[in-house]
């Protein structure tokens, strides 16, 4: 009876959670506090310089080139070099008489190169009477707009957009560039079917290539 007392007295003193679930399990030993900041230290230098090390990764990562390769188009003959990105290729047969160098883009881009014949006095008027020719000859559009026409490092640059009233052909996007080298001059024709804005772009690089 004396046993069964200190039984029911052990178990009154028991919280309800302990009552219910029963008596907690004895954690084990604990850490001392030094130990822990012993253990912690070295982990969170671990984390920092993971973290650092990811921050490097990637600002390397943005700022490395993204390796796309050009290749040189030499004119011995105009005196000029253009560069070629990827997607823009050298033609060994002439689309139109009378130029020396020719590359293609698939999205519709074509530039042409020749020398022009004897010194050129006034740069502006023979680029602006360059681009009505070919505009004639290439474009032949309904709408011929002048969309840029400025003096550039060694020479002048003029750009045409035409547009056309049948549904079948899309706007089409002419440029001009007159590049003064010594005593002579090269004239640089870009022309893109149909004028997109990205395509645009690349062909003005390929022509600024040049200068």
């Amino acid at each position: 009876m004396e046993r069964d007392d200190r039984v029911r007295t052990r178990w009154d003193s028991l919280p309800p959670s302990a009552r219910m679930y029963g008596t907690p399990a004895d954690p084990g030993p604990r850490l001392p506090r030094n130990s822990l900041r012993r253990v912690a230290r070295p982990l969170l230098a671990v984390l920092v310089a993971a973290g650092l090390v990811g921050v490097v990764v990637l600002a390397v990562l943005r700022l490395w080139p993204s390796g796309e390769r050009t290749t040189p188009l030499a004119d011995t003959l105009a005196g000029v070099r253009l560069s070629l990105p990827t997607g823009w290729r050298e033609l060994k047969e002439a689309p139109v008489t009378g130029f020396t160098s020719f590359a293609r883009h698939d999205d519709g881009g074509l530039v042409m190169v020749k020398p022009m014949p004897g010194p050129v006095r006034d740069p502006g008027a023979s680029v602006k009477e360059a681009a009505e020719r070919y505009a004639r000859l290439l474009l032949k559009g309904d709408r011929v707009k002048v969309v840029d026409d400025r003096p550039v490092g060694r020479g002048h640059t003029r750009a045409l957009r035409a547009q056309y009233d049948d549904v079948v052909n899309r706007p089409a996007y002419l440029r001009v560039t007159l590049v003064t080298r010594g005593g002579g001059a090269a004239l640089v024709v870009g022309l893109l079917q149909p004028e997109e804005t990205a395509a645009r772009k690349a062909l003005d690089e390929v022509m600024a290539s040049a200068l």
